[in-house]
């Protein structure tokens, strides 16, 4: 019987497919002859202490030259329960909606769903804190909303980096060398007047060389980076903020980096991860909706979809013999 598997993520209608790993997985599931269910955050619903959803049947296809890739049937109210997978592919900001949606989801995970990511590390593993785990693997890093810890950090190591906790795609990301002019101003948005913590770090000179997105599938390394190289003038290699991406096999570094952070990833739950390395240096754990599917696949004739749908059927398997 073919499986069921659900996707929760943001409208497919505004996606970019080219680019896009959610679609990628899509692709990938109905090529393995699932039936595909879709729902937007807001269609999920509890009553009577049962997790539902409206949700439509959704088919998609590769067309690169044609804006109409995927076809909705009409909504159908069912539990959650009904479905064997559901991918959560909502992109940041983690505000009190998502909160509100793993909760949800956790419930159908009780019953017996294979949620992936797990809802409760969704919860638990801020993509920026979360590297914090590893301080082994990271460079020099502060988290405050203290003014004078902040720029005391920035006097100690002359050229940093200012981030939110909060965002993705490199937004509100500044680099504060020491006696900059707006570094009051900076801190004072950033913290919202000390209300809110914020990460900053040593700055890595090593980001002229790229970004890398390291991809893991149950722990297990994807062999290939992407490098995303910034623009000339800009410090931010991600690719919404114009970063140019280059393909490049795995580093010993990088493989050790992996295998120092893969077993708690698979303790967790935490099945389809994006690790981000500047240099030597851990950044960032995406749990979200990491992506780079595409690229990847393009570069190196890969189909990193399809290996996580293996691996995701696997743990079906494995998780119905219990």
């Amino acid at each position: 019987m073919a499986l069921k598997l659900g996707i929760v993520m943001d409208p497919i209608e505004q996606i970019k497919p080219y680019k896009d790993s959610s679609f990628a997985m899509l692709l990938a599931a109905q090529a393995r002859g699932y039936e595909l269910f879709y729902m937007n955050p807001n269609d999920l619903y509890l009553t009577q202490g049962t997790a539902q959803a409206q949700m439509q049947l959704i088919k998609v296809w590769e067309t690169p030259d044609d804006p109409n890739y995927f076809a909705l049937a009409n909504k159908q109210q069912r539990p959650l329960a009904d479905l064997d997978i559901i991918l959560i592919r909502q992109d940041p900001p983690f505000n009190q909606d998502y909160l509100y949606c793993t909760q949800i989801l956790e419930m159908a995970e009780r019953q017996g769903v294979l949620v992936v990511n797990k809802p409760q590390s969704l919860r638990d593993a801020n993509e920026k804190l979360f590297a914090t785990w590893f301080s082994d693997c990271m460079t020099d890093t502060l988290v405050s909303a203290k003014a004078e810890q902040l720029k005391a950090f920035v006097d100690a190591h002359k050229d940093t980096i200012f981030k939110p906790l909060d965002a993705m795609g490199g937004a509100s990301i500044f680099r504060v060398k020491q006696g900059d002019p707006n570094l009051n101003v900076i801190i004072e948005n950033l913290t919202d007047h000390g209300r809110h913590l914020i990460m900053v770090q040593r700055f890595l000179p090593a980001i002229a060389q790229g970004d890398k997105r390291i991809l893991l599938i149950d722990g297990e390394p994807v062999p290939y980076a992407l490098a995303r190289i910034p623009l000339a003038g800009e410090n931010r290699g991600n690719l919404a903020a114009g970063g140019c991406g280059v393909g490049q096999p795995l580093s010993v570094r990088d493989k050790a980096l992996c295998a120092r952070i893969a077993p708690t990833l698979k303790a967790r739950g935490l099945w389809f991860v994006g690790l981000d390395v500047i240099g030597d240096y851990i950044t960032e754990i995406n749990v979200t909706s990491p992506t780079c599917i595409r690229e990847l696949d393009a570069h190196f004739g890969l189909n990193i979809a399809d290996q996580l749908m293996r691996r995701l059927e696997l743990a079906v398997e494995e998780q119905s013999r219990d």
